[in-house]
């Protein structure tokens, strides 16, 4: 397959090929060009995310419970128990 236009730049990839316009809609990601800003923010966004779910996690464990599976399969928090008790 040729190239659309003759200015064609290094790193154009599958965007100086021809290819219909259902093609380009349906994958739109192999068209669209990387986006710094928005990349950072999604990367911090599921930082805080993953870092809050370990900050919960420890802090759960750090009051006593433990993380359990009930009959249903379902992960819970069950007060850890003595024996003695």
């Amino acid at each position: 397959m040729k190239p659309e236009n003759k200015d064609v730049k290094p790193g154009d990839g599958i965007r100086s090929m021809q290819s219909s316009t259902a093609f380009r809609v349906i994958n739109f990601e192999l068209y669209a060009k990387p986006n710094m800003v928005i990349m950072a923010v999604g990367a911090t966004c599921f930082g805080l995310a993953l870092g809050y779910i370990a900050y919960m996690r420890t802090k759960y464990e750090s009051m006593g419970y433990y993380a359990a599976v009930d009959k249903d399969g379902k992960e819970i928090f069950e007060k850890k128990k003595s024996k003695w008790d």
